[in-house]
């Protein structure tokens, strides 16, 4: 989860739409007997009557609404009257009368129309929130102090109350990595907002000065043949330090990239040397094993390569500082990994111990760690998870250190898709546990069919998958510190 590296989605495609019932775009919805007049107004007009919320554009997607808005939330919620700011937030409706996923990566929110899987399983509308502090949904003038787990999780709830009131079928969250961070943290402090939560991949550093997991990880992951060899190439890095950071300045000079954050631009090369192994587990299949180069290849297939795999543009103040939110908490709540590196000994000459999330944020924002906030969360979701599914990937390491379910939990699963890496989902968990997974999404939903019921080895997503709307994949890379 630490690499600031870009997003994965693409620009918006647009082409003709539908509204509720088959209506063109605009349109006001059609209704059947029995319709009030509120049932019948648009749902733009519905959505913008909400105090607080505005419009800034609505995008045609055949079958449905989408719009990006703003809604105006306290920069406090303990203290609202303390100044606001406006948070981003996009909405794919389909129709009033199906379910609502709320959906957040827990970084900025992304204005192409895109379907989580739970939206694909139950065939609902979805909201998406961009989190607080990620531009442009950050204060001005910025207070961090009101950058925190709880904050986040009212922002959440604030949304969710003023939607509900259009939206009244069941609500699911979910997200991905930090985004499955962020559904748990909801849950945690407004459990009775969610009719369920999906978390996939979601990180669980509970003492943040016990790593040891994710070195046991690396001495098991794929085969020896692999780890040997990404360790070489990680290895060689470094000892061609000269050669390759001068590839790094000719870069940076020709893009006016600068390394004042990180400390200079040899503490950004060596950063990214030591996400490398890392960051391929996070991103690449064991097949892409047989793509790793020999370490005796030149500097350029070297340099390339981890480029790649890693990304040398990550540690530039340029990319720090759309990700300084994630290292800010990191480095106050959520904790960050220190991985051992016995085969680099002799050749880091700053870290392990240099990279902390302290050094990714500007010295002019004060931070402090909290080591009581995971511990916190940690116990409530062993003893008070209720219809919460997480789904982890057995070669990702984010998985290392997962959530764990105790006796108190009720109709909760923690489940491990095999070979799979941060990309993690219902899709690819083995086939019983994949109809397990798919039948208890449905059944919190309110929408199993009558058949999932009876058998939920039967259950599969109601929607069809749509190529645009349900691309895969992370919605934001990150890397090694979460």
């Amino acid at each position: 989860m630490r690499k600031a590296l870009r997003s994965l989605l693409s620009a918006a495609v647009l082409i003709g739409t539908v509204g509720l019932s088959g209506a063109p775009a605009g349109a006001a919805t059609t209704a059947g007997p029995g319709s009030t007049e509120q049932d019948i107004q648009d749902i733009k007009e519905r959505i913008l009557a909400i105090p607080g919320m505005s419009l800034v554009e609505e995008k045609p997607y055949t079958g449905y609404r989408y719009f990006v808005l703003n809604y105006t939330q306290p920069v406090d919620h303990r203290h609202p009257s303390k100044g606001t700011f406006k948070q981003r937030v996009t909405l794919l409706h389909k129709d009033v009368d199906r379910p609502t996923v709320f959906f957040t990566s827990g970084y900025n929110v992304s204005t192409t129309p895109r379907r989580s899987e739970p939206t694909q399983i139950i065939d609902g509308n979805q909201v998406s929130m961009e989190y607080r502090f990620f531009t442009p949904s950050r204060p001005s003038p910025a207070d961090w102090s009101k950058l925190d787990i709880k904050q986040a999780a009212s922002d959440q709830h604030r949304i969710f109350t003023a939607l509900k009131k259009i939206y009244s079928k069941k609500w699911l969250s979910t997200g991905g990595s930090k985004g499955g961070m962020t559904a748990t943290y909801y849950e945690r402090f407004y459990p009775r907002d969610m009719d369920g939560v999906v978390a996939y991949v979601a990180p669980n550093d509970v003492v943040n000065k016990e790593d040891s997991a994710y070195d046991r990880f690396f001495r098991g992951v794929g085969t020896k043949e692999c780890r040997d060899a990404l360790n070489a190439v990680q290895r060689e890095a470094l000892e061609r330090r000269g050669p390759l950071t001068a590839k790094l300045k000719e870069w940076a000079d020709a893009e006016n990239a600068t390394f004042e954050t990180v400390g200079s631009l040899d503490k950004a090369y060596e950063s990214t040397v030591l996400d490398f192994v890392w960051a391929f587990w996070q991103y690449s299949k064991e097949s892409d094993c047989a793509d790793v180069p020999a370490a005796d290849s030149s500097d350029q297939v070297l340099y390339d390569y981890v480029d790649q795999i890693s990304g040398f543009a990550a540690y530039s103040d340029q990319s720090l500082a759309t990700y300084t939110p994630y290292y800010y908490q990191a480095g106050t709540q959520l904790g960050a990994p220190q991985v051992e590196y016995p085969h680099l000994d002799g050749l880091m000459k700053y870290g392990p111990d240099f990279f902390q999330p302290r050094v990714y944020v500007p010295r002019d924002i004060p931070m402090r760690f909290d080591p009581r906030v995971m511990r916190d969360v940690d116990g409530w979701v062993r003893h008070n998870a209720t219809r919460m599914l997480f789904v982890n990937g057995q070669n990702d390491p984010w998985s290392a250190e997962p959530f764990r379910l105790g006796k108190g939990a009720r109709d909760s699963y923690v489940f491990t898709a095999p070979g799979a890496n941060h990309g993690a989902n219902v899709a690819g968990l083995v086939p019983e546990q994949k109809a397990k997974a798919t039948a208890a999404i449905l059944e919190w939903a309110g929408v199993a069919p009558a058949a999932v019921q009876a058998d939920p080895s039967k259950a599969k997503p109601l929607a069809p998958y749509d190529a645009k709307l349900d691309k895969r994949g992370m919605e934001q890379r990150q890397t090694l510190r979460p």
